[in-house]
């Protein structure tokens, strides 16, 4: 069997670690082709000493001389640096699939370059759907490429979907855990820390998305991702505050019928299904046991304590350069709050205010969305510094 050569946009994240383990359990299957890195250069070299890749690439061209002595030692490992390095690598005739894992609006180009080389996408950087999910639609259609969802959620949902008509669905199921400050009042929302937002109850992530948990904004970024993937509109997406993380999403069919996927919170797992889809392989972990599982519970999302929930419905509703305006303003106040430089509830304001000043443009193209984007984080910016 021919082993599939995978490139990973982001492999020193969260999500990267993860499918390095998933790849190392299959060494008969997979094998690691490229490894990318924005700034963590001592461990995507230690990465790279492990799993033997044929090049690696740090985003972040100040680090290029540091990783290239790191490796000194493998000579036949190739080393390249900068974001021209990333759109080129995922193109190389070797490689059969990307997992872009890239945090952010960055893993936008490289995936659409992935797109072009034909490569199978397994797409866990939500950002690229959300600021432009009907361009890259059209394009995964034009270029006739496999694009995978690797989101708990997304996964779930596809999970779900295998052998269903499309049209039988009556609506999807999003379900979230709700955050740590599912429970808090909007007075202990006012003093909470990002040492606070970074205690996630139930799964282990990036710091970016963590917070984008706590405040809701992830989920908004899947329902837009779940509409770009499944063709289905907002309006016939309900999101669910699940605080067990046990049912990772589901569809309800126009028979009433539900379907949805279960199991112990591993990223591992959608992970794996998204490389080895449509078969399922054995993966060492933990098992769910139902007997011990006491309670599902689901409650309505408050809007009015978390309004970046809101404001993400806003953004689909608009349609156009909205979603790419949200996210800019999401970026720029996520990080100011881990700076300690926003408050949590002043994340929401920042975004509402700059999706009002930023120049809206009804049918954007790629070159509008990068426009957009570095026009919103800098009103985003000004904002904070006001």
């Amino acid at each position: 069997m021919k082993k599939q050569q995978i490139c990973i946009l982001g492999s020193t994240g969260s999500i990267g670690t993860q499918a390095l383990d998933v790849i190392s359990q299959h060494p008969d299957r997979y094998e690691a082709y490229c490894l990318t890195a924005n700034n963590s250069v001592e461990k995507l070299a230690q990465q790279a000493h492990q799993f033997n890749p044929a090049a690696v690439v740090i985003a972040n061209e100040a680090h290029y001389d540091e990783l290239k002595n790191l490796l000194a030692d493998r000579p036949d490992i190739k080393v390249y640096a900068g974001k021209q390095a990333l759109n080129e690598v995922v193109e190389a005739s070797p490689v059969d699939m990307v997992l872009a894992s890239m945090v952010g609006f960055s893993g936008l180009e490289p995936t659409i370059h992935a797109i072009k080389a034909g490569k199978k996408i397994c797409l866990a950087n939500k950002e690229t759907l959300v600021v432009a999910g009907e361009l890259m639609l059209k394009l995964v259609s034009q270029y006739h490429v496999d694009l995978l969802p690797v989101d708990s959620e997304h996964s779930a949902i596809f999970q779900s979907l295998v052998g269903e008509d499309m049209n039988e669905v009556d609506k999807i199921l999003l379900t979230c855990s709700g955050g740590p400050f599912r429970n808090f009042t909007h007075e202990q929302l006012l003093t909470v820390t990002a040492a606070d937002a970074l205690r996630h109850p139930t799964w282990k992530m990036g710091a970016k998305i963590t917070i984008d948990s706590a405040s809701l904004m992830n989920k908004g970024f899947e329902v837009m991702e779940a509409k770009w993937l499944f063709g289905v509109p907002a309006e016939k997406i309900e999101v669910l505050v699940h605080p067990q993380s046990v049912v990772h999403s589901g569809v309800q069919f126009k028979d009433g019928a539900v379907k949805a996927q279960l199991g112990v919170p591993d990223m591992r797992l959608p992970i794996q299904y998204a490389f080895s889809f449509p078969k399922r392989l054995p993966l060492n972990g933990d098992r769910l046991d139902l007997f011990s599982t006491r309670k599902l519970e689901f409650f309505k999302p408050d809007v009015q304590k978390f309004p970046c929930l809101r404001l993400a419905y806003e953004a689909i509703s608009e349609g156009g350069n909205m979603p790419c305006i949200l996210n800019a303003a999401n970026e720029v106040a996520n990080a100011a709050f881990r700076r300690g430089e926003c408050s949590f509830l002043g994340m929401a304001e920042v975004i509402e205010r700059t999706m009002r000043q930023a120049s809206f443009d009804k049918t954007p193209n790629l070159d509008t969305y990068f426009q957009t984007d570095a026009e919103a984080r800098q009103i985003a910016a000004s904002l904070l510094k006001a």
